[in-house]
């Protein structure tokens, strides 16, 4: 597999050279500003979440899904993180797990679950006050788990790699990675890298993040005979996005600023990630999957705690589709640590069976041009 093995030098020998970058080519809501704006902008964005799921399922996957009915797995939409790791307690005894926006929500639930489960736990937070309330009740809840914390801000490049630094630092194994952070931002915003916040955040930190880290997992997969996972939290918005959408540079500083569309163009290139890094990873032939998963629509304070009659007419109608915060971490548990998922990559999940993304999504050139954008683009930012 030819990846963007400059990054990586550059990391653990040093500034890189001037040679370009060589190869082969979803949760919901985690921070807003939270004014009248922003309120209405979210409560809109998840009523038309609600009818796109809709449109996208049909009316007889619509009630299936009401329903909470099985699919092939063996799960549904009302199976909680909790019943679909039950069974693998001693499976998972000994792995060791990065868990990115794990400090609430839904990667709090998938961190408090895994570690349930005997998984080591990293948190990479911003926020350690909060990561360690958030260790504190893991640990309320399961004395023997181990949770790790470190520093980062995935809104930034040099954030990024001192993390990195930091756990390679500490000889770990790593056996799954869960890029579970996102921001949806109702203004126009820029990284420390003057890159949109939500692009910055919600893919290439992630990008940047499984780069560093792709050699440690496959060199894990192969020391230990375990089989190696990445995850992509996505989201089924990810069908907004029409192809005239989808510029690099666009994204990277759009002139229109649209919310909405902006965390729909994140979560579109997470799936293309995941595409795409899966797609090398077999062309090596290591023993690493990688696969994007639609958590549902979850249940956020964001939405329950703004009151009024607007708002609680919009919550009402979408409330049926609403998912728990655990039964939103379902999806990414299951393709982190259930057997079924053994040898199964590039593929898109929610309520943990596989499903269709949209057409631009299985676009495998967009996918390899999007990655060969993206690790150009980290280059140039590192050569600065």
């Amino acid at each position: 597999m030819k990846v963007c093995t400059t990054i990586r030098d550059h990391e653990v020998r040093g500034p890189i050279d001037k040679a370009t970058c060589q190869g082969k080519q979803t949760r919901f809501i985690n921070s807003v500003v939270e004014d009248d704006k922003g309120t209405l902008q979210i409560l809109s964005f998840t009523y038309s979440s609600c009818f796109l799921y809709i449109r996208k399922k049909m009316i007889k996957d619509t009630v299936k899904y009401l329903a909470g009915s099985a699919g092939p797995t063996g799960y549904g939409s009302k199976s909680t993180a909790d019943q679909v790791t039950q069974h693998y307690s001693s499976s998972s005894r000994h792995l060791t797990a990065i868990i990115t926006g794990a400090t609430s929500g839904i990667g709090e639930e998938t961190a408090r679950v895994l570690a349930k489960r005997g998984v080591r736990v990293v948190i990479p937070a911003r926020d350690l006050k909060k990561a360690s309330e958030v260790k504190e009740k893991i640990q309320k809840e399961s004395p023997e788990a181990e949770i790790i914390i470190l520093e980062i801000d995935l809104s930034s490049f040099s954030s990024i790699r001192r993390f990195c630094i930091e756990f390679l630092a500490l000889k770990l194994p790593l056996n799954i990675l869960i890029n579970n952070a996102g921001k949806f931002s109702n203004k126009l915003e820029f990284s420390e890298d003057k890159i949109e916040m939500t692009f910055a955040t919600n893919y290439l930190g992630h990008f940047f993040l499984t780069e560093l880290l792709m050699e440690k997992m496959v060199e894990t997969a192969a020391e230990e005979g375990i089989q190696g996972r990445i995850v992509n939290v996505s989201s089924v918005v990810h069908g907004w996005v029409k192809s005239e959408q989808f510029h690099f540079k666009q994204m990277l500083q759009p002139e229109k600023y649209n919310s909405t569309r902006a965390y729909a163009q994140s979560k579109l290139a997470n799936i293309l990630h995941a595409k795409e890094v899966s797609r090398q990873l077999m062309e090596r032939k290591a023993n690493v999957t990688a696969n994007a998963v639609h958590p549902g629509i979850v249940k956020t304070g964001i939405i329950r705690d703004h009151k009024g009659c607007f708002t609680d007419s919009l919550f009402f109608m979408a409330s049926k589709f609403l998912k728990s915060t655990s039964q939103g971490a379902s999806t990414t548990c299951y393709a982190a640590l259930s057997p079924q998922m053994e040898g199964v990559s590039g593929k898109y999940f929610t309520d943990c069976n596989e499903t269709h993304c949209s057409g631009l999504a299985n676009d495998e050139s967009e996918a390899q041009k999007l990655w060969m954008q993206s690790c150009a683009l980290i280059q140039r930012r590192l050569q600065r």
